[in-house]
């Protein structure tokens, strides 16, 4: 595994990978501590912070809103100015290549009596920002954008908004989050519900920070009378993170791992269900809570994988897993079937054609679905592919990595540098459980 240059990696095939690791920070939950912590009143210090460009991109953005940060190394201070004490920006405020940034903040903007404007990277101002606007513009906010405000970037006038009830037509955290956000400036309840429960991250942490916010089901209702107090907060490992080395552990011969500090919110964690179900020796340990969150030490064996089906109420536990779930099933005997994932397709890049396109190159049988894909795992090892690309994906260049990882030969990834916006060690540390 080396460096080919400032962009692309060349990954070799790996005889087993052993010892422990920690991932970084939770990106979802990084992001709310800050966003949170902004417009709460008092300090809050956040532990273990992701530094990836994602989670960058947030600070940058309330910098621009008047904020104030201390950061060192991977502790971040938030000099909170309350629910009313952001500042009209100077600036077209960038969140780069995070549309958690861009969604989030604009839930927080809609309730904001000044003018802003969002924007982004060429991948994030092509990603479809209507199912955010259109509650937010029902709540009173003014916002527009490319195509009726479908894409960014986004001027928004926010104020004066009002309490809705409204029912998400796909089970997003980012669309609940947003609408959440915004209710906290309106007067009386703002509820929102889904067809399935996505991840529940922003109710976790507003309840932490001394919201008046209350779950049933899929619906969340929360007051515009609430206020917020700075917290401290230790954020859990990202299972997001965790699940590339879940899977390179499974499929690589003569592998054990241990995954420490993890985050496994039940909203998150449809992974592990779905690697245990197709046979994969990972076992739970060391459970406590981190900040409201559950955390548990996770340990990996080589496992022989077998296909199965996923599909329905996991799907919103594993969406940004899929890419290398699909690389798990490739190397499983059988076949396995992902559907009512249609999501895919509006991330960093569309993942349905993306993981299929590029898990083709290793030969493996591997077929879109509208909402999906049906690969039909082979045991024996696939070949290496000299021409991976990330398309600017940071979980499709690990998932690839990942698969090259057992694959025959070599593997070259090409501008594998967008690992960053998550994982910025993630090469180092797959050198070093390798041994390499």
């Amino acid at each position: 595994m080396k460096r080919v240059n400032s962009l692309d990696m060349l990954i070799s095939q790996t005889k087993s990978l052993k010892g422990e690791l920690e991932v970084p920070g939770d990106k979802s939950i990084s992001h709310r501590g800050v966003l949170f912590g902004a417009i709460a009143d008092g300090k809050t210090e956040i532990e273990n912070f992701l530094m990836g460009a994602d989670c960058l991109s947030s600070i940058n953005c309330l910098q621009g809103l008047g904020v104030e940060f201390s950061i060192e190394n991977q502790r971040v201070v938030v000099q909170g100015v309350g629910k009313t004490g952001l500042k009209e920006p100077g600036r077209v405020l960038d969140a780069g290549n995070s549309g958690t940034t861009m969604r989030l903040l604009l839930g927080i903007l809609a309730g904001q009596p000044f003018h802003s404007i969002l924007t982004g990277d060429s991948s994030l101002c092509s990603r479809p920002m209507l199912r955010v606007a259109a509650p937010l513009r029902k709540m009173g906010a003014i916002i527009d954008g490319r195509s009726m405000g479908e894409f960014p970037p986004l001027a928004v006038r926010g104020g004066g908004i009002k309490a809705i009830s409204h029912q998400t037509p796909v089970a997003s955290a980012q669309v609940k989050s947003a609408v959440i956000l915004a209710g906290l400036y309106a007067e009386g309840e703002t509820t929102v519900t889904e067809p399935e429960l996505s991840r529940n991250h922003t109710e976790l942490m507003l309840a932490h920070f001394g919201a008046s916010i209350t779950s049933l089901g899929t619906t969340t209702t929360i007051s515009g009378e609430s206020k917020l107090t700075g917290q401290k907060i230790t954020v859990p490992g990202d299972i997001s993170s965790a699940a590339f080395f879940m899977v390179a552990g499974l499929i690589v011969p003569n592998s054990e791992i241990v995954i420490k500090n993890v985050g496994i919110n039940p909203t998150r964690s449809g992974i592990i269900k779905v690697l245990q179900a197709m046979g994969g020796q990972i076992v739970v340990c060391n459970e406590g809570f981190s900040g409201g969150e559950p955390v548990a030490d996770l340990v990996v064996k080589s496992s022989q994988l077998r296909g199965t089906v996923i599909e329905g109420d996991i799907i919103p536990t594993l969406i940004d897993e899929i890419p290398v779930i699909a690389v798990a099933a490739a190397y499983a005997d059988g076949e396995t079937i992902i559907r009512d994932a249609a999501e895919l397709m509006v991330k960093e890049s569309n993942r349905i054609t993306t993981t299929t396109t590029e898990l083709k190159k290793f030969g493996a049988a591997i077929s879109e679905l509208a909402d999906g894909m049906v690969i039909s795992g082979n045991s024996n090892k696939l070949m290496g592919s000299s021409h991976c690309q990330s398309y600017g994906d940071h979980r499709i260049a690990m998932a690839m990595a990942v698969c090259g990882l057992n694959a025959v030969g070599q593997t070259k990834i090409a501008n594998a540098e967008c690992v960053d916006v998550s994982f910025p060690d993630f090469f180092h540390t797959l050198q070093r459980l390798a041994g390499s």
